[in-house]
């Protein structure tokens, strides 16, 4: 559960070289925009003015939430979350369709969801219990469990690491985790519940609109201080795992490219952890989720992209992915004006 992890400074002979080697690339200063800001972030993590990704990974945690059974602030059943890992295990979900396209390695975890399944070759099992509890009654999750979940994200995260990943992202599956990222939200940022909650997988207004009765009420009958305290009474199991591969992913100088606002309100809580982590983190696109932007505002970060998406899964990270690879490859392969015989402005 402790986690060290690095300031990554810029007043070094490193950033020196990087930001030279960046501008003196056969085109104006800045020109290339944010992928020069990606490029610079890379070279600082991997600490080489010739950063490398290698064996990109995406992993996908799922879990369900007790609040979920009982149906009033999610359109769809609890038992689509085991379906749905039948399905990305059968490789019939976008997440599938958008790492097949960019040769990005996915592994599936069972986080902690309210079944059993059998022993699946392509399924992670990570389980902590069958679902979380209902924090209309009671915390989600004990202390325990949620120091139980962030190690084993962690493990998961070293075991990609040994594997030879240095460039990770994650996503997620859970029937009512929007619900779950909502009020983390509210007890990370002090942003108003209404503020924070959203349409999740489709809800109309008026459902919107008890939705945001029901977790204001939830919000308010608790009394929170520490970080894994508010993580474990309103989290996931498959959010606080992420929590804790964010951190170990950090810990490891690797870069971090996170999804939207699920994945978000997990980054909340390793911010609020380790506010470092923050250095790793490259944010692949802003959700249609309302919260979302206000999240990022929050970590005062821009995203990549902005595609309307809200599906979760990890998809928007692994759309990004191109523009890592894009700013990696600029930065090793695009001649300076040096080597291309250019002249340079005047």
């Amino acid at each position: 559960m402790n986690f060290t992890i690095d300031t990554i400074h810029r007043d070094t002979p490193l950033y020196k070289e990087l930001t030279h080697k960046i501008d003196t690339k056969t085109k104006p200063i800045g020109a290339l925009g944010t992928l020069e800001e990606i490029a610079l972030q890379i070279g600082l993590i991997q600490q080489t003015t010739t950063p490398k990704i290698n064996k990109p990974s995406l992993v996908v945690f799922a879990g369900d939430h007790g609040i979920a059974q009982k149906g009033e602030v999610n359109p769809y059943p609890q038992e689509v979350t085991t379906q749905m890992v039948y399905n990305f295990i059968q490789g019939g979900a976008a997440i599938n369709t958008f790492c097949n396209l960019n040769a990005i390695t996915l592994n599936i975890v069972d986080a902690g969801v309210n079944h059993d399944f059998e022993s699946i070759p392509q399924l992670i099992n990570a389980k902590v219990a069958k679902g979380t509890h209902n924090y209309q009654e009671q915390a989600a999750m004990s202390l325990e469990q949620c120091k139980v979940a962030i190690n084993k994200g962690a493990e998961i995260c070293l075991q990609h690491y040994t594997q030879g990943c240095n460039t990770i992202g994650f996503g997620e599956m859970g029937i009512g985790n929007t619900s779950a990222a909502a009020l983390l939200m509210a007890a990370f940022t002090g942003t108003s519940i209404e503020d924070c909650v959203g349409a999740g997988t489709g809800l109309v207004p008026k459902a919107i609109q008890k939705k945001q009765q029901i977790l204001s009420e939830v919000y308010h009958q608790y009394t929170l201080e520490t970080p894994l305290e508010k993580l474990a009474t309103f989290g996931g199991f498959e959010i606080a795992m992420i929590t804790g591969a964010m951190l170990k992913a950090a810990e490891l100088r690797m870069t971090i490219l996170v999804d939207g606002f699920i994945v978000t309100a997990a980054l909340l809580a390793a911010h609020a952890i380790s506010p470092q982590i923050l250095d790793y983190c490259v944010f692949a696109h802003s959700s249609g989720e309302q919260g979302h932007q206000k999240m990022l505002n929050f970590l005062n970060r821009k995203p990549l992209l902005n595609l309307g998406l809200r599906l979760g899964e990890g998809t928007g990270a692994a759309l990004a992915f191109p523009l890592l690879q894009a700013s990696v490859s600029f930065l090793n392969e695009m001649a300076s004006f040096e080597q291309a015989g250019v002249s340079e402005k005047a």
